[in-house]
């Protein structure tokens, strides 16, 4: 055998070892790659990832109400503490507590008997006092006096007359009057007690009508003046939210610097006295009805880089 003969057979068992080891490896990968053409990318580059569920809705033209929906409280018409204009013991009352009382009831009073017997005295003196400028105009007119003297009996009577009704006005302070028609609270007080100007004597509420208080944005002044209806809910005795309409009919005349926000006051009738105040409300405007509008449920837009 040549010396070339032998090159040659060493030559070709050299490359039928080397394609008896690549053989296997070829296979694989030839075989790798029929299968990533015949199944999901997803299954190919991650096996393990498990298949999410997405919901969808599909968007339809639907009427659509803008509203303006806020929180609010139940305030009474009227109320106010009341108590006397002066100071002594009180000798009666007249109310019963949780009652309804008229504009004029008297409600209580104080004593008042020094008053009554200085107005007593006081006016045991009109009778002499009018027949004195009686006397004296009849004189002056027949030139038997002076004007001078007829003018000083005038203004000794009109003096007395003014003295009487200073003493009036201060018994007057000494009873307790309802201010206004409403509902009178708990007292405070018994028979007996002395008062003063600062001792509260029971709380008067005014509870018809009632007055809603809530508070709005202020991008919304223009959409709320006097005369907008509100719709306001409540809570029932059996627990379900009842709805109730009002009408404003007051708005702040500046913005709260504290919250940005614009306090309006609405006006409920409440003839039959059921709604109390000091209750809380949530408030509901209605701006405009849109028709053919486009919702978007708001867990479907994301907000990011100050966009949505």
């Amino acid at each position: 055998m040549t010396r070339k003969a032998k090159w040659g057979v060493t030559i070709a068992i050299v490359i039928l070892i080397s394609g008896m080891i690549a053989y296997p490896h070829l296979k694989n990968h030839y075989l790798a790659s029929q299968d990533a053409a015949n199944v999901p990318s997803a299954t190919v580059y991650s096996p393990n990832r498990q298949m999410l569920n997405i919901n969808a809705e599909v968007v339809k033209p639907q009427s659509l109400t803008d509203r303006i929906v806020s929180t609010g409280s139940l305030i009474p018409d009227e109320e106010v503490d009341l108590s006397f204009e002066s100071s002594g013991k009180i000798v009666a009352i007249y109310f019963t507590e949780g009652t309804q009382v008229k504009e004029g009831d008297l409600l209580a009073k104080i004593n008042d008997k020094p008053l009554q017997a200085q107005l007593k005295k006081l006016e045991a003196q009109i009778p002499l006092a009018k027949d004195r400028v009686y006397r004296q105009r009849t004189l002056l007119e027949k030139d038997a006096v002076s004007q001078e003297a007829f003018e000083q009996v005038a203004t000794e009577y009109e003096t007395l007359m003014a003295d009487i009704d200073l003493v009036k006005a201060n018994i007057a302070q000494t009873e307790l009057r309802a201010p206004f028609d409403g509902v009178i609270g708990l007292r405070f007080v018994s028979e007996g007690a002395y008062a003063t100007p600062s001792t509260e004597i029971a709380k008067l509420t005014k509870i018809s009508p009632l007055k809603i208080e809530f508070s709005i944005p202020e991008s919304y002044s223009l959409d709320v003046v006097d005369g907008t209806p509100i719709v306001f809910k409540v809570e029932s005795s059996e627990g379900l939210m009842q709805e109730h309409r009002a009408t404003v009919y007051a708005v702040e005349s500046k913005v709260d610097v504290t919250t940005r926000t614009l306090k309006v006051r609405a006006l409920y009738p409440n003839t039959r006295g059921t709604i109390l105040p000091g209750r809380y409300t949530s408030v509901e405007i209605t701006k405009r009805e849109i028709k053919d509008a486009l919702a978007i449920p708001s867990e479907a837009v994301i907000p990011e880089m100050e966009k949505t």
